[in-house]
């Protein structure tokens, strides 16, 4: 029977992946990856020779079919995301969705680097249990969220690009005020940083600095 891999690729550094990861990426007749440039230049850094193929948000159903044809003719293949994994924040859940439904085919985790974990694992917060929100809306429902984030005993984790995080923190300081907001910003790169504080202080950390309102964030609200 054929299997489909969900493998977490690194977030940052690229020494973040597992030996089985690499041992499986090197098997599979396909990887289908979110952007192959980006999975391109893991795969040459490890001397990954697989043949690659694009699924993201904007594949057609036919791409879906295309893997479920690939499984159902006993290949196994392996989906990975640009960084961290699968499912989490990204296309890859429809994929394992549609796969599930219309096959029998092992499904199987391969663990690995996830930027919402690692952010919890040095928050140093006290985060036993915690409200993961992924990505938040561009527009519609955001004003909600926060009221949202607000009223809630627990701390509430989100991921944010550098073109919204700034008018995030604008809402933090609006909705809640009081509550205590730490940003970290490009886990694992070179320029991985951590700022914590109100959500007037962190504003103003970012207000002095603009040259780190760039990169991937993730915020804590506790």
């Amino acid at each position: 029977m054929a299997t489909l891999y969900v493998i977490a690729t690194p977030i940052g550094n690229l020494e973040d992946i597992t030996v089985r990861a690499l041992r499986i990426m090197k098997e599979v007749h396909t990887i289908f990856c979110e952007d192959t440039r980006t999975t391109a230049t893991l795969c040459a850094h490890y001397g990954i020779t697989t043949a690659r193929e694009s699924f993201h948000a904007q594949s057609p159903s036919s791409k879906i079919d295309h893997v479920v044809s690939l499984l159902l003719s006993g290949h196994d293949i392996a989906l990975v995301s640009d960084a961290g994994t699968p499912g989490i924040s990204d296309p890859g859940s429809l994929l394992v969705s549609e796969v599930r439904a219309r096959t029998d085919v092992m499904i199987v985790p391969v663990p690995g680097p996830s930027a919402l974990t690692a952010a919890v694992s040095v928050a140093g917060v006290g985060v036993s249990e915690f409200v993961f929100l992924g990505f938040l809306p561009h527009k519609k429902g955001r004003q909600t969220l926060f009221a949202e984030i607000a009223e809630s005993d627990r701390p509430t984790i989100f991921y944010e690009s550098p073109h919204r995080i700034e008018k995030t923190l604008e809402s933090l300081v609006e909705h809640c005020p009081t509550k205590t907001v730490t940003v970290f910003r490009e886990l694992t790169k070179m320029f991985e940083s951590r700022v914590s504080g109100t959500p007037s202080e962190v504003q103003a950390y970012f207000t002095a600095h603009p040259d780190e309102v760039r990169g991937e964030f993730v915020v804590i609200v506790s």
